[in-house]
């Protein structure tokens, strides 16, 4: 309940500063200014309505319109922070300027005080009455002039920013491709290829077009494991079971494999493990399996403790063969820390999106070690996926969705 109150108080300090520096600077009248008011106001109730009745299903036609104007608010908010250096230190040379002008007027008047009136003698005595000047209108004219050319920009680069990022998250998945050393691994299996996907989100945006489209770039780069490292749906397999139809079609030599994220608790964990091993994609429930000369190991989400359903990594690795390569599936990089004792030689994870709108991608670094690509946690090496889907406003910037491609090479 503390952490909802935070984000309507996030929430509505946003709009608050929307509004000072996209209505009430830049709009000098009084109905313009009532009007804006009110589309603001709107737009901040909006926004945490979208977060609440889209997730629980109770408004779901506020998808488009919440979640469109969320990613606008997000870059409007960054485009006009960015702008506040330039803004003052405008206003600091103009406020400077203004009062060296002052000094300076000050300065003349006292050296020429002006010749005495006819018929009066100037005596040193007598005081000197100067009109003071009032200072000039154009710096209230400046300020609006900077108003509006800022409100301008922030709005025409916040809707460039998110309408490309619209375009980038619905588009088809890119095909990032690594190659991985492992020292274990035999020579035999040198150039194994596993395709990993994560973070698919299907959900009231997706429609069925989305998954057929990551499955077709899948099954394009003929893999030997397919491994799909969580958060596949938002939303109950009554709800978006045909969504998850094309995933029956995927093509690997050595099969196809799920384990949890944290997006499946919210949705009813147990029913989509059972949809995906039907769909004949395998779920990895806290165990492992021989493919040759290679471990592939999955756990549950660290987040499925919550729900009586957690990582259990000793079970999942701790009996195994150390003289064997393991792959680890964990859908957050973070699970690295609790798998590196086991001696992993690669964790796959997902779940950052690679932080989906840039800059968002710095606040993720706060919580996971790794955001994308590979990297190292406590020794063991982490490559993390973008996604393939996106979560919450259809909108990637920086973060391109991704089906990564990785090839092992024996040393």
């Amino acid at each position: 309940m503390v952490f909802v109150g935070l984000i309507f108080v996030v929430i509505g300090l946003i709009h608050f500063y929307l509004w000072k520096r996209l209505v009430k600077d830049p709009l000098p009248g009084k109905r313009a200014r009532r009007i804006g008011a009110g589309i603001v106001i709107a737009l901040a109730v909006l926004a945490p309505a979208t977060l609440i009745g889209v997730r629980s299903g109770a408004v779901p036609w506020l998808a488009w319109p919440g979640y469109l104007w969320i990613a606008l608010m997000f870059y409007l908010l960054v485009t006009l922070a960015v702008l506040e250096i330039p803004r003052l230190a405008l206003v600091l040379a103009w406020r400077a300027r203004r009062r060296t002008g002052k000094e300076t007027a000050t300065a003349t008047a006292e050296s020429d005080p002006g010749e005495p009136a006819a018929g009066e003698a100037r005596t040193e005595s007598s005081p000197v009455l100067t009109a003071e000047k009032p200072p000039p209108p154009d710096g209230i004219d400046r300020r609006l002039v900077l108003a509006r050319g800022a409100a301008i920009f922030a709005g025409l680069t916040a809707a460039g920013v998110t309408g490309y990022g619209v375009r980038t998250a619905l588009g088809g998945p890119r095909i990032d491709r690594v190659q991985i050393p492992l020292a274990k691994l035999p020579r035999a299996m040198d150039g194994t290829r596993l395709a990993v996907v994560s973070d698919i989100h299907l959900g009231p945006l997706t429609g069925m077009n989305h998954a057929r489209r990551i499955v077709d770039v899948i099954n394009s780069v003929q893999a030997d494991i397919v491994c799909v490292v969580g958060d596949l749906v938002d939303g109950s397999v009554a709800e978006l079971g045909r969504f998850a139809a094309p995933l029956a079609d995927i093509q690997s030599r050595q099969g196809a494999y799920f384990v949890t994220g944290n997006h499946e608790y919210y949705s009813g964990f147990q029913e989509w493990v059972d949809e995906v091993a039907r769909l004949d994609v395998r779920p990895l429930r806290n165990e492992r399996l021989e493919l040759g000369g290679l471990d592939l190991a999955g756990v549950n989400d660290l987040g499925g403790a919550e729900e009586g359903d957690p990582a259990d990594f000793a079970k999942a690795l701790g009996d195994r063969d150390p003289a064997r390569p393991v792959v680890l599936m964990a859908h957050q990089p973070l699970a690295a820390r609790d798998a590196a004792p086991f001696g992993v030689d690669l964790q796959v994870s997902g779940h950052t999106h690679g932080g989906q709108m840039a800059p968002f991608n710095l606040l993720v670094k706060l919580e996971q070690p790794v955001v994308s690509g590979l990297g190292r946690v406590d020794g063991v090496p982490v490559y993390v996926t973008n996604g393939a889907g996106f979560w919450g406003p259809p909108v990637r910037v920086g973060a391109p969705p991704q089906v990564s491609v990785i090839e092992l090479r024996a040393q």
